[in-house]
């Protein structure tokens, strides 16, 4: 007599897990601690990656209990190429953007400038120059 099967969690919480690794990154790069490096993204697929490979031994190795074989295969596809695309598009697409012909070069005179300070004060470069030799200015070129 045939047992009656039960249904694989493992295969769909984790097909959600890598469905959100994918999905999330516009949220998360909303702040500076996941927005350069997507770790919190990559923790997701990690996670999802773990219970579907779970998820796939069980509904292989003891099919008479846990369903999936079908399912289970697309999930894992499906989230493999998710990643996949996710990492294209973070880890190289995201790094080809073009250099500024406006940014000053290394051993290049600084052009003058004011801004302002945590305080709202207005702060030249002309400032710091008059009370030191040097002064170092640091450019980050970040992409959000």
């Amino acid at each position: 007599m045939n047992a009656k099967k039960s249904w694989n969690w493992s295969l769909w919480i984790g097909f959600l897990c890598v469905l959100a690794g994918f999905l999330t990154y516009t949220f998360f790069a909303q702040f500076p601690t996941t927005r350069d490096f997507p770790w919190a993204n990559l923790l997701l697929f990690a996670v999802g990656g773990i219970l579907l490979v779970l998820g796939l031994f069980r509904a292989f190795g003891r099919p008479q209990i846990y369903r999936g074989k079908i399912f289970g295969l697309i999930l894992a596809a499906l989230g493999v190429s998710m990643f996949g695309l996710f990492s294209y598009i973070f880890f190289y697409e995201l790094r080809q953007v073009p250099p500024s012909t406006g940014a000053p070069r290394v051993g290049q005179k600084a052009p003058e400038f004011t801004l302002s300070d945590q305080d709202g004060k207005d702060v030249s470069l002309s400032d710091f120059i008059g009370r030191s030799k040097a002064v170092a200015l640091i450019f980050y070129r970040g992409f959000w």
